[in-house]
C-alpha cells in the first residue's frame, strides 16, 4: 500500500498526466495536500480505515477552504465547514484533492452543462461523461482519485458510472447526511460514492453512513456492512417489450449477457412488468419536482437568471407554469404508483436493468439535448421516488469494447445486500479477450495513446475501438525515450523471457484507419507484432534498439501509465 504522501504525489501527477482542465472547478493546492498526507503519515493508519487514499468532491458538496459553485460562478462561496460526509472521510484518513466539476445546480445526466467545460470521458474522448457527477466518475475512472464523492436525484450517482466503467453507489435515502450539501431536489437528493471496485465503495459509504439531527431528512438505517453473495436470489427485469435501449443494439445483447452472468451466481430471472416503474420515471420529468429545483435555485434564478447555463435555466424556469394543485396531483398520481410497484415488487429480492440504455456523443447530444438526456434516465429516475438503494456496477464487455454495467435496485436499507451480490457481479465476466470485429485489425497501444492519455484522441478520430485490456509476454523492456512531446515510450523486444510484463490495450481499427495511423509513426518507432499473456497477438509498436542507448529503463513500474503516475523516487 502506498503511503500518504505517495497517494498524494501520484494523484497530481495524474491528474497533470491526464491534462483536461475541464476536471476540477478547484483543487487544493498541492504543496497543502502533502503537508496533510505527511502529518497523517506521522500519526499511523491506526483507527484511520480509509488512511491515505484520495478523495474528490462534486463541486455542489462543501469542503472548507475550497469554493462550492455548483457550476454557477455567480453562486460562488466559500464554506467555513466541511459538509458533515466530507467531516467523516477526513477523519478515516482521506485526503480531499479538489471539487470536481458537474452538470450546473446538479440539473443534467449528461455532464455538459457546465461553465467550466466538459469533462473528458475516460473511456473514449467523442462520449459524454454523463451526469451531472461528471467530473467525480471521470476522476476516478482516469486512476487520478481512489473515490470520489457525487450526487444522486434522479441517477447522477449512476449514470456517469455506467458512461465511464466504474462502480456508483447510490445509497438509501437518508443513509448518509445532506448537511452541507447544495440541494438540487431536496426530497430526493442523496451524496452518493464512485470508485473502482464495489468494496471501496461500500466500505466509504459504510464510514460516511449515520444519523444526523442537523438534517432533517437524514434516517436511522442499517448500515451497509459486509454482506456476502446470496445462493438464490429473485431477479426482476423488463421483458423484452418493455426494454429501452433507443436503437442501440450492443447495449441491448449486453445488457442479455450481463443477466446470464447475473443467473450463473444464482439469480433467478423473472420477467415483470416494468410499465409502473417506467410510468414513475416519466413523472419526475413531466411532474413538479421541477419546482423544488426552482427552490434550491431561486435567489439566484429571480435576481440573476442569465448566470444559470442556457439548458439549465430553460428546465428550472419551466417552474413558473406549476401550481399547488398540480403539485397535490403529483403526489397522488405518485402514491399510486408506489402501491402499484410494492405489489409488483413483492415477490423478488432485487432489481437488475442496465445503468445507461446508451451511450450517447458529443455530437449526438448536442444535436438533441433534453431527448437524450432523458433517455439516459429510461432506469434511474424511479429509485429514488421510490425510496430504493442502487448499486451501478460494471460486467461485461459490449461488442464495441464499451463496458455494460447492471445496476442493482433494492428496497429501502438493503445498501449491503446490493452490495454483496455487486462483489460477485464484478469478477464475473470471464477471461475470454474481446477480439476486433470482422474487417478489423487488431493495435496494441503502451504508451501516449492508452485511453485517457495524451495522444488517445488521435485513435478515437480514426474511429477505434478499444478491445482488451493485456499484458505482454514477458520478453520486453520499455524505457522512456527523451526529448518526446508528449513523453512517450519506447517498447523493445528481447529473448524469451528476458523482460517484463508490460501493460497494453489493443484497439480495433478498419484497414484505412490502421493505414494512416501507421503512415503517422515517426522515427525510431514501428510496429511488430507483440505477443500477450493471455495467448493472443496484435500489431504494435517497438522502437529501435539504437534509440535506447542512454534512456531509462522504467520497465519495472509494469506499464507507462504506472510510470508517468507515479512519484519518481517510488522505484528508488
Amino acid at each position: 500500500m502506498s503511503s500518504p504522501v505517495e497517494s498524494v504525489r501520484s494523484a497530481y501527477a495524474a491528474l497533470a498526466a491526464y491534462a483536461d482542465p475541464a476536471l476540477f472547478i478547484s483543487l487544493k493546492p498541492e504543496a497543502e495536500a502533502l503537508k496533510e498526507a505527511a502529518a497523517l503519515e506521522a500519526a499511523g493508519p491506526v483507527g484511520k480505515p480509509l488512511y491515505g487514499l484520495t478523495l474528490g468532491v462534486k463541486d455542489n458538496i462543501h469542503v472548507a477552504g475550497l469554493p462550492t459553485t455548483a457550476a454557477c460562478p455567480a453562486f460562488t462561496h466559500v464554506p467555513g465547514r466541511s459538509a458533515a460526509v466530507v467531516q467523516k472521510l477526513e477523519a478515516a484518513g482521506a485526503i480531499v484533492i479538489g471539487k470536481t466539476n458537474l452538470d450546473q445546480f446538479a440539473t443534467g445526466l449528461v455532464g455538459v452543462r457546465s461553465p467550466y467545460g466538459v469533462p473528458r470521458n475516460a473511456l473514449r474522448s467523442d462520449l459524454i461523461p454523463g451526469g451531472s457527477s461528471s467530473g467525480s466518475a471521470v476522476a476516478v475512472a482516469a486512476g487520478i482519485v481512489d473515490f470520489a464523492l457525487g450526487t444522486d436525484t434522479a441517477g447522477s450517482g449512476r449514470v456517469p458510472a455506467g458512461m465511464n466503467g466504474i462502480v456508483g453507489l447510490k445509497p438509501t435515502l437518508g443513509l448518509l447526511s445532506s448537511t452541507g450539501m447544495v440541494p438540487a431536489c431536496r426530497t430526493l437528493d442523496t451524496i452518493s460514492v464512485f470508485a473502482r471496485d464495489v468494496e471501496t465503495a461500500r466500505k466509504v459509504t459504510e464510514i460516511a453512513a449515520g444519523y444526523d439531527a442537523a438534517d432533517a431528512y437524514s434516517r436511522v438505517l442499517p448500515t451497509p456492512a459486509v454482506s456476502g453473495l446470496p445462493p438464490r436470489f429473485r431477479v426482476g427485469v423488463p421483458p423484452s417489450a418493455q426494454r429501452l435501449f433507443f436503437g442501440d443494439a450492443a447495449a441491448e445483447a449486453a445488457y442479455a449477457a450481463d443477466l446470464e452472468r447475473l443467473a450463473a451466481l444464482g439469480g433467478q430471472i423473472v420477467e415483470i412488468d416494468f410499465e409502473p416503474l417506467h410510468a414513475v420515471a416519466r413523472l419526475l420529468y413531466e411532474g413538479p419536482w421541477v419546482a423544488e429545483r426552482y427552490a434550491a435555485t431561486k435567489p439566484l434564478i429571480e435576481t440573476q437568471p442569465e448566470a444559470l447555463h442556457p439548458v439549465t435555466l430553460k428546465i428550472i424556469g419551466g417552474a413558473n407554469g406549476l401550481t399547488a394543485v398540480s403539485a397535490f396531483e403529483a403526489a397522488y398520481k405518485l402514491a399510486e404508483y408506489r402501491r402499484a410497484a410494492t405489489t409488483l415488487l413483492s415477490g423478488i429480492d432485487i432489481l437488475a436493468v442496465p445503468t445507461v440504455p446508451r451511450f450517447y456523443t458529443l455530437a449526438e447530444l448536442d444535436a438533441e439535448p433534453i431527448t437524450h438526456n432523458s433517455n439516459l434516465g429510461a432506469y434511474t429516475n424511479f429509485v429514488n421516488l421510490l425510496d430504493m438503494a442502487a448499486i451501478s456496477v460494471p460486467v461485461g464487455r459490449r461488442s464495441d469494447g464499451l463496458p455494460s454495467s447492471l445496476t442493482l435496485i433494492g428496497r429501502s436499507g438493503s445498501d449491503g445486500y446490493l452490495a454483496g451480490i455487486a462483489t460477485g457481479l464484478e469478477g464475473s465476466s470471464g477471461a475470454t479477450p474481446l477480439r476486433a470485429a470482422p474487417g478489423q485489425i487488431e493495435l496494441a497501444v503502451v504508451g501516449a495513446h492508452l485511453s485517457g492519455l495524451p495522444l488517445n484522441k488521435e485513435l478515437v478520430a480514426l474511429g477505434a475501438s478499444f478491445l482488451r485490456s493485456v499484458e505482454t509476454v514477458p520478453d520486453y523492456a520499455l524505457y522512456a525515450l527523451p526529448n518526446t512531446v508528449p513523453p512517450k515510450p519506447g517498447l523493445l523486444r528481447g529473448s524469451s523471457g528476458s523482460g517484463a510484463s508490460i501493460a497494453a490495450e489493443v484497439w480495433g481499427l478498419d484497414a484505412a484507419g490502421f493505414g494512416q495511423f501507421v503512415a503517422a509513426i515517426p522515427s525510431p518507432l514501428g510496429i511488430g507484432t507483440l505477443r500477450f499473456t493471455d495467448g493472443t497477438e496484435a500489431k504494435g509498436f517497438l522502437v529501435e534498439a539504437e534509440a535506447v542507448k542512454g534512456a531509462e529503463d522504467v520497465s519495472a513500474y509494469g506499464g507507462w501509465r504506472a510510470y508517468v503516475t507515479a512519484p519518481k523516487s517510488a522505484m528508488g
